[in-house]
């Protein structure tokens, strides 16, 4: 019987695959770590580090903001399907959990980048400390938001990506006193 991705052992890795379970143990050490693999190797296979070179490029805070998140809302409909399994499974399965907690810290450290960079330039709204900033940062572009925006209210991506830029200059980027 397929497991369909829910309470997937190492030995139904290990036969899937075609090598021993001990081949699979040998070369991920624990399922949390093939869970950790596998999502990372999603993001190799789409791309990842090609789309976020824009973003890395970007000389100041506003651009590298306004830049991620356009690369996020644009990635997160090629991404949606796992990330939904890796939600419905993560509170029962530690190796889900890992595997979640892996991708999200990736999209957290970019956020705390983001929010430093604003910071540096001078640009961060005054009176935000740097980690609540990342903090709300990281949860407006959270999956869950994008689900319920594009999804459930039927926002096209193009249109959250837009709105989603325009609020978060709002909400961190501090306006210039120029006319």
């Amino acid at each position: 019987m397929e497991r369909v991705g829910r309470n997937v052992r190492m030995g139904d890795v290990a036969k899937g695959a075609g090598v021993s379970r001990q081949a699979v143990y040998d070369h991920f050490g624990s399922r949390a770590e093939l869970m950790v693999a596998t999502v990372r190797y999603g993001d190799e296979v789409l791309g990842l580090d090609e789309r976020l070179r824009r973003y890395r490029a970007a000389g100041g805070g506003v651009e590298r903001l306004e830049s991620y998140v356009e690369f996020w809302g644009n990635y997160v409909p090629e991404i949606y399907g796992i990330a939904r399994a890796l939600l419905a499974e993560r509170e029962t399965d530690e190796a889900v959990a890992a595997a979640w907690n892996d991708r999200m810290g990736a999209v957290h450290d970019a956020c705390r980048d983001i929010i430093e960079k604003l910071r540096r330039d001078g640009t961060l709204v005054p009176g935000w400390p740097a980690e609540e900033a990342a903090d709300l940062l990281w949860t407006m572009l959270s999956i869950r938001n994008w689900e319920s925006l594009t999804r459930e209210r039927g926002w096209s991506v193009d249109h959250y990506v837009e709105r989603m830029r325009d609020l978060t200059r709002r909400v961190f980027v501090r306006v210039s006193d120029e006319p």
